[in-house]
């Protein structure tokens, strides 16, 4: 896994899973679509013991505590990390980066290579593009080529108001982090 992988892991691990017995009880419940005979099925327990545990009237023991949280462990992230990629898609996401980046541009202006903090926000399409090459297995190198992109356009270019002839690359990634609404 890369430095752009690795980033998007980071920002769809921002909501930690709910903390009480109960709200983790309640969050399998849910996603049982409302069936505590599923959930004791899931649990390796009685739809009675569910029930009871629901309703406060009994606590799990600790082995059973343990298998609850590892429940809702892994059927929460999946959750998470599907509602920031749909944000992200829709509303598009801030990156912050370091890295070397290499420029072409017309003549008469510098090209030397450079290490830089950026910070900016892009669209959705350009996590579409992000999203759709991690899924189809790009290398590091491909993705870091789409974020250099991305940046050439919306950050050195402006959206096409100036450095019209810049292309620019990245030559070394020192670290990225991604934000989502």
């Amino acid at each position: 896994m890369g430095e752009i992988d690795e980033a998007l892991e980071r920002v769809s691990r921002t909501r930690p899973i709910p903390q009480s017995l109960s709200a983790r009880l309640h969050f399998l419940v849910r996603t049982a679509k409302g069936s505590t005979k599923k959930v004791a099925q899931e649990l390796g327990v009685s739809q009675r013991t569910v029930q009871r545990w629901l309703k406060g009237t009994s606590v799990p023991k600790p082995a059973a505590a343990k298998n609850i949280e590892q429940q809702v462990r892994a059927k929460w992230q999946p959750r998470v990390k599907d509602r920031t990629r749909k944000a992200a898609l829709k509303n598009g996401f801030v990156l912050h980066v370091q890295a070397q980046f290499g420029y072409q541009s017309a003549a008469g202006s510098t090209d030397d290579p450079r290490l830089r903090t950026i910070t900016q926000k892009l669209p959705g399409e350009v996590a579409r593009r992000l999203y759709e090459a991690i899924d189809a297995g790009a290398s590091q190198a491909q993705q870091e080529q789409l974020l250099a992109d991305a940046l050439q356009e919306h950050y050195f270019k402006d959206g096409g108001r100036r450095a019209s002839g810049l292309v620019t690359e990245i030559n070394g990634l020192q670290w990225a982090d991604f934000e989502v609404d």
